[in-house]
This record gives C-alpha cells, structure tokens and sequence, in this order.
C-alpha cells in the first residue's frame, strides 16, 4: 500500500483524522501496515510491549489475570490507538491481547516515539489524551473489581458472624418457648397445692431475689459441680420432677433450698423449685435473646457505617475512629478462624480528616485483611492511630514474615501480588495508593521477619 493510500486512511481515522496533513503523512511514512487474523495473541502478559497500534479495522481484547482468573479488562476497534503511546511509562504489558475480529493496523515502533515527539505536535497531543482515557477506564474499572473483590469478602465474613447470634437466637426462642410452657405448667401445679400466703409469700422472695441477682459466670466445671450439689440436694428431699440443670444455672444456693423445704413440703416444694426454675431459665434466655440481637444490630450497624450506605459519596470530615473500629468488627470473623487477635489503639477524641468514608474505609479493610493473611495462626496485628503535626497517621502492624527485600519496590504495582493464584488480586496495594493519593495523603511500609508496619498520613479536616 502506498503512503497516499495510508494517509487517506489516517485521514478517516476516528481517533487521529483531525490531525494535520503533514503530521500524518509523516505517520505514514515511518509505519507499518499489520494484519492480525482472529485468534492471535499479540501479545503476552509479562513481555515487554514496544508497538504502537493504530487501528483502523477489527477488534482486539485485553486479558488480565486478577488473581480469580482471567478478565477482560479492555477491548478495542477500528479508529482506536493503543499499545505504546507516547510519554507512557508501559514497558511490560499488564495482560494477554487477543485478536477477536480480523484486525488491520499501521504500527510504530518503540524506537520511532522519540520521533514521533518532535515531529507530530497534534498527533501526540491526541495520543496523549487517549493514554490519559485508557488510565482513567482502567483506574476505574480495577477500583470496580476491587471493591467486588471486598464486598466478597466482606459478605462472607458477615454471613459467618450472623450466623452464630442468628443461630443462637433460633436456638434460644425454641428453649424460651419450653421453658414459658414449663414454669405456666408449675405455676398451675403450684395453684392447685393451696398454699398459704406466707409460703406463697415465702417461694415469692427467693424468686425476686433470684431475678435481681447476676448471672453467674462459672467454667463447665464450677458448673458442673453446682449440679451435682443441687441434684443430690433434691434427691435427698425425694424431688423428681425439677431439673437440677435449669436450678443450677439460677444464682440459689443450699441455703435457699433449706429455707424453702423449711415452708413448704412434698408437690408443693416440687411446684414450687419447677415455677423458679421456669422463670430463671426463661430470664436467662430472654438475655441471651438480647446478646444476640444486639450481636447483630452491632454488626449490621458496622456494615452501614463501613460502606456509608446512606451517604453520597462526596468529600466530608470523615470519623476515622469510627471507620476503624468498624472495620476491625467486619473482620473479627477473619481473625478468629485463624486465632489471630487485633488491638485497636485508637484516642476516641482524635480530629477528623477530609474525605470520601466509603474510599478511606477500604484503605483500612485492605491494609487490616493483608495483615490478618500475614499474621501466624496465633500471632497478633495491631491497629493505632496518632496526630503528627497537622496530619493523622494510622499504623497496621502484623507480625508475619515480612515483605521480602526483592519484592517490596513492586508492592503497590497493579497486579502484582506474593498469594496463591485465587487468593489475592494484586489489585489491593495499588488502590489503596490510589485513594490515599487522591486524598493528599502519603503511604510506606517498612518491614522485617516478624513485624511489617504500613503507615498512612492523611491531612487534618481542619488544616485542608
């Protein structure tokens, strides 16, 4: 094909036909004119990247490997340009391109760019513009994937830690629902023995005294003892049909037992220890009906000011206690399967920083969720906040095995990650660099065998 024929194609060019004629005769000139059937791979992630494409038929996709496995990231057609553009810092390609449709492009190579520079004021102009469009899509679409990635996690992480309070409060209604029958069943027992109103009076006492009485928090084996205290107390007074688990879970002593057989005798005193031991039992699941769903509110009331759900996102002073010790309650599940124990130090008067709650919240879901990874089964992370001059630095320590010395330059590079395939996206360490950029913040990591400690600073709300 001649360089007329390629002008007038530039000239077409979607992306590029605004540019001068000049510029892109020159283009012409110094290009190669490429045909890519369907099903070649231009190119592979990890090899070096040293073409210009401008495409002027078909259709190629970009793939990239985010840890899960392979996903599209971009596509492009007739009248894009991509590949290697001018001023772009790519040296190694991020993903694996795929000719889809039979494509046809004029390429420069890397040693041209120079060139192309001095020579084609607008076309570079342009390309410049296109690069800046590709980080935004991509920058966009990697934070999208990532906070997927999150709220995966953070999904199953919630579900485990609902499942215990709900299971507990299933569990714990149908016991309540027992034991109401049981003391109702006493009680009518107990009003059918014609009691005097001084044993009634008498029963009434130690009931009262036994509902303002604390639980008692005793090991399995205080506990069993109790029992079998209690259980040999009722069989020496011929007692069959109390439980001596519902009494020795009631705060009443032997003492209390001996003043009851003192007032009452035989069905009575039976009646009697069922009714008190209904009541105690059905107080005693009623609290732990509250715990419950105290539990869950607690959690449910984490997740609302973790993803700040009911807020638009938009830059206000943000309540970095708060975020924190939100975050830490969403990954206690986490931490507790792997017996790993986080230490929150946080001063609860400490100022504000500006920001978007939901962005900041997953700096702090990020860096806490790598430390709980690196910790030891039994090892500790902790979380502290500080003021340093006008800003806020927040500090995640683990005690892992440390980043090693090779590795730690490329830690925040986009998809560059030390955990299985499957377990890591590669993607955290550079979002997390993204927001604290985007948030005029600053962010290092120093680490050895034994402790890494990353460190954010963001500015005070008040010094912004």
């Amino acid at each position: 094909m001649t360089t007329e024929e390629l002008v007038r194609m530039l000239v077409n060019h979607r992306t590029l036909g605004s540019a001068p004629l000049e510029e892109l005769s020159w283009v012409a000139e110094h290009g190669v004119l490429e045909q890519y059937p369907p099903g070649m791979v231009m190119g592979r992630q990890d090899e070096v990247v040293d073409k210009l494409l401008i495409l002027f038929s078909g259709r190629l996709s970009t793939y990239m490997n985010v840890g899960t496995g392979k996903r599209k990231f971009s596509e492009w057609v007739g009248g894009d340009v991509t590949g290697l553009l001018p001023f772009s810092r790519l040296k190694i390609s991020n993903g694996e391109t795929i000719v889809d449709e039979f494509a046809e492009a004029l390429t420069l190579s890397r040693k041209d760019l120079p060139a192309l520079t001095r020579n084609c004021y607008e076309v570079t102009a342009i390309m410049v513009h296109a690069m800046t469009d590709r980080a935004r899509r991509f920058t966009s679409s990697a934070l999208r994937d990532e906070k997927l990635i999150s709220l995966g996690k953070l999904a199953s992480g919630l579900a485990h830690e609902l499942n215990n309070p709900a299971s507990a409060a299933i569990r714990d209604a149908k016991s309540l629902a027992d034991s109401l029958n049981a003391a109702e069943e006493a009680a009518r027992d107990l009003a059918a023995s014609g009691l005097s109103s001084e044993q009634l009076n008498r029963l009434d006492e130690v009931r009262v005294l036994l509902a303002a009485s604390a639980r008692p928090h005793e090991s399995g084996l205080a506990l069993s003892d109790r029992e079998e205290a209690v259980a040999s107390w009722l069989e020496d007074h011929g007692i069959t049909r109390v439980s001596p688990e519902d009494l020795a879970r009631t705060t009443i002593t032997i003492e209390q037992l001996d003043g009851l057989a003192r007032s009452l005798r035989g069905e009575s005193l039976a009646a009697g220890l069922r009714w008190i031991a209904g009541g105690a039992s059905a107080r005693s699941l009623a609290y732990e009906l509250n715990r419950a769903a105290t539990r869950i509110h607690a959690l449910v009331s984490s997740v609302k000011g973790f993803t700040h759900m009911d807020r638009a996102p938009v830059v206000e002073p943000i309540d970095i206690h708060r975020g924190l010790d939100d975050t830490v309650a969403l990954l206690e599940g986490k931490a507790g399967k792997k017996s790993v124990s986080i230490t929150l130090n946080v001063p609860p008067d400490i100022p504000p920083v500006n920001g978007v709650g939901a962005e900041i919240n997953q700096v702090w879901m990020n860096l806490i969720d790598n430390a709980l990874d690196a910790a030891p089964p039994n090892g500790h992370v902790e979380v502290t906040a500080r003021i340093q001059g006008t800003c806020l630095v927040v500090c995640i320590v683990d005690c892992g095995p440390g980043i090693p010395t090779e590795v730690m330059t490329r830690i925040f590079d986009p998809f560059f990650t030390t955990k299985q395939v499957g377990e890591g996206t590669g993607l955290g360490l550079d979002i997390v660099r993204r927001i604290v950029d985007s948030h005029h913040g600053e962010i290092d990591v120093e680490s050895r065998p034994g402790r890494t400690e990353f460190r954010v600073k963001l500015p005070l709300a008040w010094q912004e």
